[in-house]
């Protein structure tokens, strides 16, 4: 068996925020939909929550799920573009131990093939922190199905060869 990838399925236990000072839990169709999406690959949902575009509420949130030792996965949607109150980036990145390039740039360039030249827009990214992975993607129901059925839910696969994120989620 490989290091990287097992034969065994292991589920993950995974928290969700929105960042947004529009939706809540009736309106929050990108939410809804990662939380639907990871337990049905067979996760768990360990967390959901909704929060306004305010990097200090934004990191206490977040800063509490990395310090849980349960909480092994965070998917944000939301606040990632370019207008006034967009500072998902901000607010999350210096929390990071290490970024995940990939992610953003990989992201990108399957969102080039839906949307176009506006992909440029997005500023996703990912990175770890406290041995807890957190994914940043668009506040979109589209952005967010292109990051998880694409990128995200294969890495937190077990099975994935020939590597995946789960061999670094273990607290």
């Amino acid at each position: 068996m490989s290091y990287l990838a097992s034969k065994i399925f292991k589920v993950t236990n995974i928290a969700v925020l929105t960042v947004s000072d529009t939706r809540n839990e009736e309106t929050d169709t990108s939410g809804r939909y990662l939380a639907r999406a990871l337990t049905e690959a067979g996760h768990q949902l360990a967390d959901k929550q909704i929060v306004t575009d305010d990097p200090y509420k934004i990191r206490a949130i977040v800063s509490t799920w990395i310090a849980d030792q349960e909480i092994e996965a965070i998917l944000i949607t939301g606040g990632t573009g370019f207008t006034e109150r967009d500072i998902t980036p901000e607010a999350v990145s210096v929390l990071f131990d290490k970024q995940v390039e990939g992610f953003g740039e990989l992201f990108r360039q399957l969102s080039y093939l839906e949307i176009g030249t506006s992909t440029i827009q997005s500023r996703a990214l990912a990175g770890f922190a406290n041995k807890t992975v957190i994914f940043c993607m668009p506040g979109s129901t589209g952005a967010c199905k292109t990051a998880w059925t694409k990128i995200i839910v294969e890495q937190l696969d077990s099975q994935q060869k020939p590597c995946n994120f789960i061999p670094h989620l273990s607290k």
